[in-house]
């Protein structure tokens, strides 16, 4: 069952769970399916809800088999789509490379970052990304410059259909912030402070709209702390729905529906 794969402990059965070895056991996978499978990436499981029917298609697990991590230059670092993004955030710490400290507030995997330009304590993933390795359904695997890409918040427009990130290379400045370690210390303690890590949850539900915040506009309509079976909108962070327990797919889904359409009627905001 998906629920074991996910953070928010919900989700039927997938067709099929495939876990590849390496980036060489993946390409030889996609080769192989037929050209019209749905497909399904997924990380650590964070920031992604499957319904209690499962998934009717193959689901690629991109963590641990694609776990590379290395210094591929001075302020270089390359990262395959397998790893969290914390694991970066310490390799940061230990090379003194401060500006990608904020990694360390992202809770899934670097492949899902680059999808989405995931993003923390002001930090974005694609503001230092040079370039990416891609790969496609015939299992071609190629690398593109960042430019090439247009990311933008929480989004990213790719520049060609059914291409994966399975690399990145960031390009960071050894002389940007303060002490790596203090400031990873700092930025993790401002986090638990603010969000309920405790409980199954997917990170944040909704994204920001411009000039304002979800979870303000959340708690504006009173849902803060509201409840549907073992669904809550986190008393610590309204943008945070957590699994009190035996929550239901169905009913994170009908809570995040609930929220939608409350703040649409009382603050005009989609």
């Amino acid at each position: 069952p998906m629920m074991a794969h996910t953070s928010w402990r919900v989700g039927g059965r997938a067709a099929l769970f495939f876990e590849p070895a390496d980036v060489a056991d993946l390409a030889d996978f996609l080769s192989a399916l037929p050209a019209q499978t749905p497909l399904f990436w997924l990380g650590l499981g964070s920031n992604v809800l499957v319904r209690d029917g499962g998934i009717d298609g193959v689901v690629i697990a991109t963590h641990p088999g694609l776990g590379g991590l290395h210094r591929s230059g001075p302020g270089r670092v390359q990262a395959q789509a397998g790893v969290p993004c914390a694991k970066l955030a310490r390799l940061c710490e230990r090379e003194r490379l401060a500006d990608g400290a904020f990694f360390a507030g992202i809770p899934g995997t670097l492949g899902g970052a680059m999808g989405m330009n995931a993003g923390a304590f002001g930090g974005e993933t694609w503001t230092q990304v040079s370039r990416v390795e891609t790969i496609d359904r015939q299992g071609e695997r190629r690398w593109r410059p960042a430019s090439e890409f247009q990311a933008g918040y929480r989004h990213v427009v790719m520049p060609a259909a059914e291409e994966w990130f399975i690399t990145g290379e960031w390009a960071f400045d050894p002389a940007v912030g303060p002490n790596g370690h203090t400031h990873i210390r700092e930025l993790l303690a401002r986090r638990a402070a603010t969000q309920p890590l405790g409980l199954p949850s997917c990170g944040s539900v909704f994204r920001n709209p411009p000039g304002d915040h979800a979870a303000r506009l959340i708690e504006f309509v009173g849902l803060k702390g509201a409840r549907i079976g073992d669904a809550q909108v986190s008393p610590k962070h309204a943008n945070f729905i957590i699994n009190l327990g035996h929550a239901r797919a169905a009913d994170i889904e009908r809570l995040i529906v609930q929220i939608q359409e409350q703040v649409r009627t009382e603050c005009g905001v989609d």
